[in-house]
């Protein structure tokens, strides 16, 4: 996922405040209440004079990865470059042969872990031991964040589930009579009970626990993106310590059988909560709840393939304006579909594809990913080092692992051609603009998550139906695959970001210029911790008495 093109500025500068400029008033989540007064200036116009600077180029301009100065150069759309080698750098030619010349086995954590059907079972039987130093990240020692039990977490009454496992990070759904939550709960460097002899001979991996760096960019990245439609809400951060509940090891373990039974070569990396001891550290992120992962959504009808492929475009598209944002790990489990209202009927006199499935959705989980802060010139970016994870890249456990060898092919190559598995094994590897950095901004990763996207729709759709024919999304987007296919031959251009697709589909005529921008600006409402500490149980006022909780009343300029 490599830096091609600076923040897109598309059209005449506009003098506007960022979220009039911006996509605003597609269908959100949550809610978003509209300001006082309405933007008097005329949308359509406005949209208009954004495309006006459109295009696809007809001929193709080679991509450049290297940083140029923000807010001063416009961007061109990302297209292969030449497959002739008269006029390739002699660089780019070194690193081809670099790749070419690799070889070895496959690094394949996922691959070669031997999972043990009886490890859930036997967990209890743990000799007490260590398996980090007892030294809490400086992440818990921050006064300003509550520490909590598991049991504060989910006292009786309260439910509990786990639904899914991000990067370095387990992912909970707790519900109570105050409402719902999703929960992050990341690993902090402290004590936890040796793994059992059934779990070593089986080659169980604990997850590393996450450095201090590694969660405060995460964290930021969210600060960043939570006022935009499409992420998550950020409710509120807080320490949890101690041993698990019996509620938390009963819904982690029927997790990992429920995993087994799709993937019966599904590793476990998280360790049980049964080895908790009273000095276990996390950090847990409370989100606003998402609905439900893609992967466990079936889709009921063509409307839910517009939708979901063109909120999840436009979401990236206001945050590539925002925060230079790149995903780089938006696989279907961390997109959560939800619905906010009753499907409408596409009609002969409806226009366009867009808005008609009542669905809504969220993105998940930015442990890879790529972001800054634009309000600083300059400003270091934060960005999560892949090459930390050359197992991204040599696995073949998954189809998303795909995406990940082309993400880093494309920063050493900077065109389409994805390198094989075993040419990732060098970190740091030199590519056409030097050593391989993952703080670039490359937007084209986007496109890439939009293009696994679009296949992993339609493939779903083709199943619910078994039908092989194309579906009428299929066949009305066929000229857009074509440039957002990443194994498109040389000679077609394709798009240099989520924003170039936004674009695409409004020139189309499949997305309508109010649809996309809207006469007003709108904000996010913040949502309260549905969480009470143990201390607050007795207060009558408890569940009002939460965190404080900041209102962006305006957009910055």
């Amino acid at each position: 996922m490599p830096r091609t093109t600076t923040a897109r500025r598309y059209g005449k500068p506009s003098k506007r405040s960022r979220a009039e400029r911006m996509f605003a008033e597609l269908p959100q989540s949550p809610v978003r209440k509209p300001p006082a007064s309405a933007n008097s200036q005329d949308p359509v116009k406005d949209v208009t004079e954004l495309l006006s600077a459109i295009r696809i180029d007809e001929e193709p301009v080679a991509p450049q990865p290297r940083r140029s100065p923000r807010k001063s150069i416009k961007a061109t759309p990302v297209v292969v470059g030449d497959s002739n080698d008269e006029g390739r750098s002699a660089d780019a030619k070194d690193a081809e042969k670099l790749v070419e010349s690799e070889n070895g086995a496959l690094c394949n954590r996922t691959e070669d872990v031997s999972p043990d059907s009886s490890v859930e079972t036997d967990e209890n039987k743990t000799t007490e031991g260590s398996s980090a130093p007892d030294s809490a990240s400086s992440v818990a020692e921050d006064t300003s964040l509550r520490i909590l039990t598991w049991d504060d977490v989910c006292p009786p009454g309260d439910r509990i589930v786990k639904i899914a496992e991000a990067s370095y990070a387990e992912v909970y759904r707790v519900t109570n009579e105050r409402g719902t939550s999703i929960i992050k709960v990341i690993r902090l460097d402290s004590p936890i009970k040796a793994q059992t002899k059934q779990q070593v001979k089986a080659g169980l991996v604990d997850e590393e626990p996450r450095s201090e760096d590694d969660v405060n960019g995460e964290l930021q990245i969210s600060e960043w993106l939570a006022d935009i439609p499409g992420f998550v809400v950020y409710k509120e951060k807080y320490v949890v310590q101690g041993k698990a509940t019996k509620e938390l090891l009963e819904t982690h373990q029927l997790f990992q059988r429920r995993m087994k039974r799709q993937d019966p070569g599904r590793a476990q990396f998280y360790p049980s909560p049964s080895r908790y001891l009273d000095d276990t550290k996390f950090l847990v992120v409370e989100l606003g709840d998402a609905g439900t992962a893609l992967e466990d959504w079936e889709l009921a009808d063509e409307r839910e393939l517009w939708d979901v492929f063109f909120l999840e475009a436009i979401a990236l598209a206001r945050a590539e304006e925002t925060a230079m944002f790149e995903h780089r790990d938006l696989h279907e489990g961390n997109l959560c579909v939800k619905r906010v209202r009753p499907a409408s009927e596409r009609t002969a006199a409806s226009t366009g594809f867009f808005g008609f499935s009542g669905l809504d959705i969220t993105i998940l989980d930015y442990g890879l990913s790529r972001a800054e802060d634009l309000s600083v010139d300059y400003a270091k970016p934060v960005a999560f080092d892949l090459e930390r994870e050359l197992s991204l890249f040599t696995s073949t456990h998954a189809s998303q692992c795909a995406v990940y060898r082309q993400m880093r092919s494309f920063l050493l190559r900077g065109d389409r051609k994805c390198i094989p598995a075993e040419g990732h094994k060098t970190p740091y590897a030199r590519g056409i603009d030097g050593p391989l950095s993952w703080e670039v901004y490359a937007p084209y990763t986007n496109v890439l998550w939009l293009a696994y996207l679009y296949e992993y729709l339609v493939d779903s759709f083709r199943g619910k139906k078994k039908n092989k024919a194309p579906s009428e999304f299929q066949k009305e987007t066929a000229e857009m695959w074509k440039h957002l296919n990443p194994e498109a031959d040389d000679s077609v251009p394709c798009f240099g970001s989520a924003a170039d697709i936004v674009c695409f589909a409004v020139e189309s005529g499949w997305i309508s210029a109010e649809q996309l921008h809207g006469a007003s600006a709108s904000m996010l409402d913040r949502e309260d911790s549905i969480i009470v500490s143990r201390d607050d149980a007795g207060d009558a006022d408890a569940s009002l008495r939460r965190s404080p909780r900041r209102r962006r009343e305006t957009w910055d300029a």
